[in-house]
């Protein structure tokens, strides 16, 4: 009988590094800022916000009547979990598949964290370019999604059998 070969599932401890960060940060937030409050970081460019998101990206579906919810908690959980299963079946020394897969996980369960708990997710980092332009608030899961989905996409790109860590 042979050993099972190493495989990536120790990078869920990065997973749930993110999922820490991201309540440790929206607890904070919550505590200390009323619903649209600011306050500036980087003038003119950055500030903190509090504001509450029951739908997707850029506010997606948040108007709906509730089932987009459960959507997304589906959609979290699924994700989540074919994420996983493919970090089982990917060895240890592939970070360059493992990293982007653990960073989506932490940033899917802490957002599905917050809309099991309060029903809506907790944004509070605002990008604007002075007084002209705003990006929708986001948190820290957010962009671990959005860094692990680029980083997804950039190995895929430009990445090679040797550069991929096998």
């Amino acid at each position: 009988m042979s050993l099972p070969r190493p495989n990536a599932l120790p990078w869920l401890l990065l997973s749930l590094a993110v999922i820490a960060l991201d309540q440790l940060t929206k607890a904070l937030i919550v505590a200390h800022f009323a619903v649209g409050q600011v306050r500036v970081l980087i003038p003119h460019l950055l500030d903190l916000t509090l504001a509450y998101n029951r739908g997707a990206a850029f506010n997606f579906l948040a108007s709906a009547d509730g089932w987009q919810r459960w959507l997304f908690t589906l959609l979290a959980v699924g994700i989540s979990a074919a994420l996983v299963v493919a970090l089982a079946r990917t060895s240890r020394g592939a970070w360059r598949s493992a990293l982007p897969y653990a960073l989506i996980i932490g940033g899917a369960q802490g957002n599905l964290i917050d809309r099991l708990r309060l029903g809506h997710v907790v944004d509070f980092i605002l990008v604007h370019w002075k007084h002209d332009w705003y990006y929708p608030a986001f948190n820290v899961a957010d962009s671990s999604i959005t860094v692990g989905a680029v980083l997804l996409v950039w190995f895929a790109l430009f990445g090679t059998s040797r550069a991929a860590g096998r």
